[in-house]
This record gives structure tokens, C-alpha cells and sequence, in this order.
């Protein structure tokens, strides 16, 4: 189990270029398994997760081959379903909740899939339930063998478009829905389908390869089925987390840092959540400026009452920055409540920050209150263990800003989605050591 080593306290100063999309990667490259073409997927961050599902893939029996930083060919001619079967699989699949993007593809283009229950951050219960009822929709029979923890769908006659409303906008499960759909006879339309930036790029993607779809960037989807798909070759959007996270960092450690190349029009309400806790932000060009601030104040509502801060499907706030959000409140001037409503786990790593000196309100397992100290009491070091991704980062914020200096153990979590962050920090000045285990 790996550990960083954190001195704290020190101003950052510097350009970062935010990695490629983790959320988006894992449905683009699981989309690679619909056509027997050449696919090219430009812009991959070199994260855990996603270097995982590409090993996954690539045992599965598609051709992949690295061309440059970022840049992959995938070639998914002749793919071998023993491996889904395999003690390998089952290992494999266990560490990556994203491998159930697998699942769509594969049922859609050779009539079954089938995969163990998938793993991920432990940050509550998050449901598969979505996806396949939607596969039932299309037409596939679903089982679950509980003895083995097996998840499998079939549909040996191939899959019939439908009507399918979901019971919530899933992001991964609209992703799979949709990429089932693609391949199947006749139309189908998804109401209440996710939105989010990356799910829209899977469509475009798939579009390119000759799928019909409509109403891309809405919550009703229209897909006309087509026989098979072609190659492509898509490029990533850069991480819309990644970049929050380097808003927080830029915020906790009062620092000047420029955000390069950050997809303004991708970013929806990040830059303005920020804002109203007292962060300034420039847009200049498509980089995000964030100057050196001594002090920042969150904002009140028109009423005086006091800032909550909470979670939303999109266009709303993505869960996966309420943690950043809790950590920068910590410091600010003012009082905020974050409300976390999607997730009921996630914010159980406050007790590290409450003993960092931060004072938060754990109201219950979803809304914490948090007391801005305003720098005027700095977060004192401390040892920790990161629990998940989001959380991880966040701690690792936390160090950066405290005073003396901090272990953070089980860093692997962090590697799960932040691309070589040690390496990309010291480059704007901050004390952090990688020590192996």
C-alpha cells in the first residue's frame, strides 16, 4: 500500500493541464466492442481504472496498441467470451465498477454478456437496477447466479427497440442502454436519460460510426437501429473533477494557478458553485485563471439565509465535487451546508478533516455543515487513509494546505483517477513524496 508524504503550507504557482476524462473514457472504450473496426481514442488519461477495463478488453480478445501518450488503436475483430467465464475475469472485474459498460456492447452485438458483480469505491449502495431493466426492455432475459456473484443477459435473437422510461438518470446506466440500443431492430426512445457532457460524447462518438441518434445533450434520446457500425476516431474530453479539484487546491493553498484547455462550454455549473464560495475565477480563452487569494467568502442567500451547496443530475452540481467543495469551506470565510444526496457514504471521511482542526457539523449521512475558520486556524497535519477516489483527493488538498507534514496511506485509491498527481504537483511547487510499501 503505497503512502504520500505531504509538507504543508506552501503557495503553488504554475500552469496544469487537466488529464482526460476517467468517467468518459470507461464508456468510450467499452463502445470499442460494437464494431469489428479500427477505433482510435485520443486523449486517455493513464489512470488505474482505466488502464484496468483497457487490460480487461484486451483479455477478452481486443487488439490494442499504445501510439502516444494518450492516443490507443483498438481493433475488437475477435473476441473470446471464455475469458468472461475465467477466475481472471472475476478478479478483474471485481476491482473496476466500470466494467459493467461491457455489458451493452457485448449483448447487443453477439446476443450475451455476462459479468461478476463489479466493484469500485465503497461510498454506498449504487445500483445496477437500471441497466438491466433497460436490457429487459430491449428484449434480453436477465439472471443473477448469487452463489457466483453473476450478473448475465442474453438475447439470442437480438434485441428490439422500445420505449424505456428510466426510474433515474443514470449516467452509466443511460451509457449502456444506449449503446444496446444502437444494434437493435427497429426504435427505441429513453426519457428521463443522463445528459451529462460525457454521455453526450458517447453519442457523437457512436453517431460517427453510423448509429442514429437524437436529442444528444437532452433527457429523450431517440435511436434508430442499424445493422453494425464502423470505425472512428474520437478524442476525450478533458475531467471536469480533475478540474474542480484544481480549483479547490488553487483556493486551500491561496495560490495563482492556471487551469490550461479546461472545455469552457463542458463545464456547466462548476466555475459558478466555486464562485459563490468566494473563489475568483477568470476565463481566459479556454484556460481557467485562479488568482492568489488571502481569504475567500462564501456567499449568503438574498434572504441572509445560510449557502447550501448540494448534488444534481445534469445540467445540476456533480456529486464528485461536493467533497472539494466540503474541504475548500473549511477555510472560508462564512458557513455553507453541503448536502450530498446521491451517495450516502461519501461524506464519512469528515472525521479526518474534524481532527485536521476543520469545523463540520456531520448532520447525518448525507448534509454536513461546515464553519469557514478563515485561516485564521490552519489545518494541522495529520495521518490518514484514503477511502475512495473523490475523498482521497480531497484529503490530499487538505495536506497541502495544513501545517507540517501529513502521510496519507492507501494512495492507490487516488491513483484510480487522478494521472500521476505527485509528479503533476511538484511541477507547481508542492512538497509531496511518493513512498512505496
Amino acid at each position: 500500500m503505497g503512502t504520500f508524504q505531504i509538507e504543508g503550507g506552501h503557495k503553488l504557482k504554475g500552469e496544469i493541464y487537466p488529464q482526460g476524462a476517467k468517467n468518459e473514457a470507461l464508456q468510450i472504450i467499452s463502445a470499442v466492442l460494437l464494431t469489428s473496426e479500427e477505433v482510435i481514442i485520443e486523449n486517455i488519461p493513464d489512470i488505474r481504472d482505466v488502464n484496468k477495463l483497457i487490460e480487461i478488453i484486451g483479455n477478452l480478445g481486443v487488439k490494442t496498441q499504445k501510439l502516444s501518450k494518450g492516443k490507443f488503436s483498438f481493433l475488437a475483430d475477435q473476441v473470446r467470451f471464455s475469458y468472461l467465464e475465467s477466475d481472471l475475469f472475476k478478479q478483474e472485474g471485481n476491482s473496476l465498477r466500470g466494467s459493467i459498460m461491457i455489458l451493452g456492447p457485448l449483448l447487443t452485438r453477439f446476443g450475451k454478456a455476462y459479468i461478476h458483480r463489479p466493484g469500485g469505491d465503497k461510498i454506498g449502495r449504487r445500483r445496477l437496477d437500471t441497466h438491466f431493466e433497460g436490457f429487459i426492455r430491449l428484449g434480453a432475459t436477465f439472471q443473477y447466479n448469487q452463489n457466483k456473484s453473476v450478473y448475465s443477459v442474453e438475447a439470442p435473437n437480438g434485441l428490439t427497440g422500445s420505449f424505456i422510461l428510466l426510474d433515474q438518470a443514470s449516467v452509466t446506466g443511460t451509457a449502456n442502454i444506449v449503446m444496446a440500443a444502437v444494434l437493435a431492430k427497429g426504435t427505441t426512445t429513453i426519457y428521463n436519460a443522463a445528459c451529462e457532457p460525457y454521455l453526450q460524447q458517447l453519442c457523437k462518438m457512436l453517431n460517427s460510426m453510423g448509429a442514429k441518434i437524437k436529442g444528444v445533450a437532452s433527457n429523450l434520446l431517440t435511436i434508430e437501429g442499424v445493422e453494425s457500425l464502423t470505425g472512428c476516431t474520437h478524442r476525450v474530453l478533458p475531467d471536469m473533477i480533475e478540474i474542480g479539484s484544481w480549483i479547490g487546491l488553487a483556493a486551500m493553498t491561496r495560490s495563482e494557478i492556471t487551469i490550461k484547455d479546461v472545455s469552457w462550454d463542458n463545464l456547466g455549473l462548476i466555475p459558478d458553485t466555486f464562485r459563490k464560495l468566494g473563489i475568483i475565477i477568470e476565463k481566459k480563452g479556454d484556460d481557467i485563471f485562479i488568482p492568489s487569494q488571502d481569504e475567500y467568502e462564501i456567499q449568503e442567500y438574498i434572504d441572509g439565509s445560510i449557502l447550501t451547496v448540494s448534488d444534481a443530475t445534469w445540467p445540476g452540481f456533480t456529486p464528485d465535487l461536493l467533497s472539494i467543495v466540503l474541504v475548500i469551506a473549511t477555510q472560508a470565510k462564512g458557513s455553507v451546508l453541503v448536502h450530498q444526496k446521491m451517495f450516502e457514504s461519501r461524506l464519512f471521511f469528515v472525521d479526518k478533516l474534524i481532527d485536521m482542526g476543520a469545523k463540520i457539523i456531520l448532520c447525518d449521512p448525507h448534509r454536513a455543515t461546515v464553519i469557514g475558520l478563515n485561516f485564521k486556524s490552519p489545518l494541522k497535519a495529520m495521518t490518514m487513509v484514503s477511502p475512495d477516489i473523490r475523498a482521497g483527493i480531497s484529503l490530499l488538498i487538505a495536506a497541502l494546505s495544513a501545517e507540517g507534514t501529513s502521510l496519507i496511506h492507501n494512495i492507490e485509491q487516488i491513483d484510480r483517477g487522478y494521472e500521476n498527481i505527485d509528479n503533476r504537483l511538484r511541477a507547481i511547487g508542492a512538497k509531496i513524496t511518493r513512498l512505496e510499501s
